[in-house]
């Protein structure tokens, strides 16, 4: 059993020495020899540790919101958008404004009077809800809004 374990272990040690000897023979530039999974598909810049550029990604941070109208309902709705991930300055704005985010539009809705609500032109109201959220961004902006979950639940007085 002793000569069993001593053998396994000398044959790890030996292939350790082996892969140190070709890793420091190979050029530092080489690529890797695999990878596993979508590790070679990340979205990284070679060598640059950052995401590249034309990585899109979409912004739901905004989760699910409330708001109380003016007719005493509810509108339930849900808004994301696209943004580029390999900004990290704006990524980083756009996580710290989510509040400024959920009140713009509570504020946007909550004002419409209940005739608007029925027959609401969601194209208007998403350029709307864009220029206020652009208007209090410095590090960028957000090209598209959209909406999900949008629906009105009638409230009772």
């Amino acid at each position: 059993m002793y000569s069993a374990l001593l053998s396994v272990a000398g044959a790890i040690i030996g292939l350790l020495a082996l892969g140190t000897i070709f890793a420091l023979l190979r050029p530092s530039n080489s690529k890797p020899l695999f990878s596993l999974g979508k590790a070679g598909e990340t979205g990284q810049a070679s060598g640059s540790g950052t995401a590249r550029n034309d990585d899109v990604r979409v912004f739901s941070g905004l989760g699910r919101l409330r708001i109380p109208l003016s007719n005493s309902s509810t509108l339930v709705l849900s808004i994301a958008f696209p943004y580029s991930a390999g900004d990290t300055a704006f990524t980083e704005e756009l996580a710290g404004k989510i509040g400024e985010f959920r009140v713009i539009a509570s504020d946007y809705f909550s004002s419409l009077p209940a005739e608007k609500l029925v027959e609401l032109d969601e194209e208007t109201a998403k350029q709307e809800i864009l220029g206020r959220i652009n208007a209090g961004l410095r590090l960028g902006r957000i090209e598209a809004l959209y909406f999900s979950d949008l629906l009105i639940i009638e409230g009772t007085l």
